[in-house]
């Protein structure tokens, strides 16, 4: 089973940066997509990133396109979320998720989620 630990969450100024990590115990994750997904405050968890086994194929939600970032390490079993020009509405929780249904958008594909990391973004 894989268990997975999120970090690097934090706050920070509109405009900013931030590099959030997703660290993994247990089996390896080099056979799982992976992907970022994030909940505002009365909002539904909604899509960010996700990224294939290889880390062949990437795909992002419109609103973060051109300023995030997606990416792994499979020999460290490690997933990243670049952050940058960030903004107030990318005020959420972030989180990590794998699942072996391949490259998607929807939570629903993914089996194994992270607790969480809280990202707040000041005007």
């Amino acid at each position: 089973q894989v268990q997975l630990v999120e970090s690097g969450g934090g706050l920070v100024q509109a405009g900013g940066s931030l590099r959030l990590s997703c660290a993994a115990s247990g089996r390896t994750i080099s056979s799982y997509t992976m992907a970022w997904f994030r909940q505002a405050p009365g909002k539904e968890r909604g899509f960010v990133a996700t990224i294939s086994w290889s880390g062949g194929t990437t795909s992002y939600a419109d609103s973060v396109k051109g300023r995030f970032t997606i990416s792994r390490d499979n020999a460290k079993k490690m997933v990243y979320l670049q952050m940058n020009s960030l903004k107030p509405e990318d005020t959420a929780v972030y989180y990590c998720a794998a699942g072996l249904n391949g490259v998607s958008r929807s939570s629903y594909d993914y089996e194994l989620w992270g607790q969480g990391t809280q990202v707040t973004v000041s005007s």
